[in-house]
């Protein structure tokens, strides 16, 4: 600071002189000439250049240099004048790449940076500034390099200059009409093929890692060859890339946040020159697929489920993961997650040209490279660990763009009515809904997160491709049944359906056996002649309370613990209400069903995710609690969607089903028949309930009973018809509650 004021005060008085101008240029020129002067009276080569006055002399030409912008203003000053014209720029980066005298390239990308940085005019359009600001680029990321602390701060100045003047992007990426034509085509052959052989990134081959058998099996995969020889690896774009994998972290983080603020210009001719000039598609896919490649095949699914997340900067600046986040191969999966975290922020800032690319590559080459071959393979243990880091990927993408690839690659982009027979249509999403149905409990508890993951995402082709599409035209409903409630836009038909059901000796028998007949209802119900004139109040207490009544009482033990009430779902309902209102909003969902028309009774289906679930939920008895969680779950969040179609199907008792139709209802009415024909044989099957409850709840240690599975499926159906009988409490009209 001494030094810098030293200056500062010379110059002051340089300007007070007459010609002010003159000698300013003349101390400008003469530490120019100092620095010269040494390459040709010096004889000691190995001389470090901190123990010369070289960086002395460059500190004096920037000081000088921007005073001189200072006091010029508008006018391009006679040292600016004298450093373009001589071309002193190239020549410290001739100087820079001959390391002479050692450490001479810090002391340039040094000069380089403060000058990009510190000087206001618009200078990098200019070729005697941009040609060696190229050049001392294509130096930067070079094999075993000492220099990446100064060559990411140089980078960063060039980067935060293009921000300031979108327009030189152009010269920084040295993009002619050959090399656009050569990068755009490696890069589609390689999206194309869903793999990252085409060209690489690297700058120099990376150490084999820990875990290099996994790698290389998803290296084989995918079709990635990391240590390959570079085809087009000059430019700012790779060597960002190269220096973004620094073990430095400062290095790495600067580096990252220079690609940044090139992706995020805001015009979209310059995302058009991104997208198509440069590998930047390519090499942010491949670098993605190879941190998911070095992630062990090894890791616990439950660590996985596990992990929070964390946004990129914090990889850069924490040590190491949270306590509550380390276990073997977590780095790995830290280093995975943030750097998805960051092409998340990369598609969305980037203009809508570039961030569709960037997300079309990384589906290509990360999703359907590396990720489907994993998800279709035949090894079980492969199958879970790859469906968990699918799922906590799901969780953690944000990007509009990368979110409707992913969906793509799910799901598939279908939307006519499923045919029971269509298996081949998206083998993916056949395969994954069958997984939901694995022999294996953990394979299909894990790809029912999946599914929950999905459900949460703001994507409305997901409800429309899972469950929507063959609700639309309502054939699960009897042809003609009901009739229209204008108000609450639902066909109302409670009293011919409720009656019949009533007289359904399947349900009767059920009904009188379960000593539910002389029970009060949870919700009072106004006589048969007062439900014409309260028919919406009626309709929701009698939803409510066929949910409540469901379970037998024999088979209750909620209400033999306190806290443990139909009450306590209202809450967490509301709660989930609202954030599936939220999600939906601009979904432009309809506000009432759709009219049903008069057609021939046609066979329904109601897709193969909800026959998947269906069938599991009809297996409640016989499932392992902790798989029935999570089918109850799903099914849960799919009944909270406010569309009436959805809610209809899921939530309405009473509908008129079609012939070979079934609802969730209905399905449950089935698991009751079943359930009350198992536990006659079962002696004290309400106190050995309560104990079970109570073992669940974390009261009583657990002891070994019989019919243990089948206890706990009793309690989880309980559990779970209050659950719906509180969502269909809260998806009331608001005057109605």
């Amino acid at each position: 600071m001494d030094m810098f004021n030293k200056v500062t005060a010379f110059l002051q008085q340089a300007l007070e002189t007459r010609e002010p101008s003159i000698n300013l240029l003349d101390s400008f020129v003469n530490h120019w000439k100092a620095i010269t002067n040494y390459y040709i009276e010096t004889t000691d080569e190995s001389r470090p250049v901190k123990q010369t006055d070289i960086p002395w002399c460059l500190r004096q030409m920037l000081d000088i240099l921007v005073y001189e912008e200072k006091q010029q203003g508008e006018e391009t000053g006679p040292c600016m004048e004298y450093l373009l014209q001589h071309k002193l720029l190239e020549t410290l980066c001739t100087l820079g790449k001959a390391q002479y005298p050692p450490g001479m390239s810090q002391q340039v990308m040094m000069f380089f940076s403060k000058v990009l940085s510190q000087i206001q005019k618009p200078v990098l359009h200019l070729i005697n500034v941009y040609r060696p600001v190229q050049k001392l680029i294509n130096l930067c990321g070079l094999p075993d390099s000492k220099t990446e602390t100064e060559e990411s701060q140089f980078l960063f100045a060039v980067c935060t200059r293009v921000r300031k003047d979108p327009y030189v992007l152009n010269y920084i990426l040295e993009i002619t009409k050959d090399s656009q034509k050569r990068c755009s085509s490696t890069s589609d052959e390689a999206l194309e093929e869903g793999c990252s052989g085409a060209s690489s990134p690297e700058r120099a081959p990376s150490p084999p890692s820990p875990s290099s058998s996994a790698a290389s099996s998803c290296s084989a995969r995918s079709g990635a060859h990391p240590s390959s020889s570079p085809q087009t690896a000059t430019g700012i774009i790779p060597v960002l890339m190269h220096l973004g994998k620094s073990q430095k972290s400062r290095v790495a983080l600067r580096s990252m946040e220079s690609l940044l603020l090139l992706v995020s210009l805001p015009q979209e001719d310059t995302g058009h020159l991104l997208a198509e000039g440069t590998p930047l598609c390519h090499l942010l896919a491949q670098r993605l697929t190879e941190l998911y490649c070095l992630i062990p095949s090894s890791l616990s699914p439950a660590d996985i489920h596990s992990y929070s997340g964390a946004q990129w900067r914090d990889h850069f600046t924490q040590d190491s993961p949270e306590e509550s986040q380390s276990f073997p191969g977590s780095e790995n999966l830290q280093g995975f997650f943030c750097f998805l975290d960051y092409c998340n922020e990369l598609t969305k800032e980037a203009p809508r040209v570039l961030g569709v690319k960037m997300a079309r590559a990384i589906h290509l080459q990360w999703l359907k490279g590396v990720i489907q071959p994993h998800l279709l393979q035949m090894s079980e243990a492969g199958i879970l660990v790859h469906t968990a880091l699918l799922s906590c990927s799901v969780r953690h993408i944000h990007s509009p763009a990368l979110l409707e690839e992913l969906v793509q690659f799910l799901l598939g982009s279908d939307t006519y009515c499923e045919k029971q027979q269509d298996t081949e249509t998206h083998i993916l999403r056949y395969r994954l809904i069958e997984h939901c149905n694995h022999i294996s409990d953990e394979i299909s508890i894990t790809t029912l997160r999946l599914f929950e993951e999905l459900l949460q995402k703001p994507s409305k082709s997901i409800l429309t491709n899972l469950v929507l599409r063959n609700l639309e035209k309502r054939s699960y409903r009897l042809p003609g049944s009901g009739v229209t409630d204008e108000r609450h836009g639902v066909e109302s038909d409670v009293l011919e359906e409720s009656e019949e059901l009533e007289e359904d000796p399947f349900f009767t028998d059920m009904y009188e056996d379960s000593g539910f007949g002389s029970q009060e209802p949870l919700l009072s119900l106004p006589s048969v002649r007062e439900r014409h004139n309260t028919r919406a109040h009626t309709q929701v207490a009698d939803i409510v309370n066929s949910f409540l009544c469901l379970v037998p009482q024999e088979a209750k033990t909620s209400h033999l613990v306190q806290g443990a009430g139909y009450d306590t779902y209202v809450h967490d309902a509301h709660k989930l209400l609202k954030e599936c209102i939220a999600l939906s909003r601009d979904w432009n969902w309809p506000d009432s069903v759709k009219t049903t028309e008069t057609h021939p009774a046609t066979d329904f289906y109601e897709g193969h995710f909800l026959q998947i679930l269906f069938d599991r939920i009809a297996r409640i008895l016989e499932q392992p609690y902790e798989l029935n969680l999570q089918v109850t779950s799903v099914l849960s969040r799919l009944a909270v969607f406010p569309h009436p179609h959805l809610h209809e199907y899921l939530l309405d008792p009473y509908i008129s089903l079609s012939p070979g139709a079934r609802s969730l209802f209905s399905t449950l009415v089935r698991v009751i028949g079943e359930l009350m024909q198992r536990i006659q044989h079962i002696h004290n099957v309400t106190d050995k309930l309560m104990m079970i409850r109570r073992q669940l709840m974390g009261l009583e240690e657990e002891t070994l009973l019989d019919h243990v599975t089948l206890l706990k499926g009793v309690i989880v159906l309980e559990e779970f018809c209050k659950e719906l009988a509180a969502i269909a409490f809260v998806k009331l009209p608001i005057e109605e509650q």
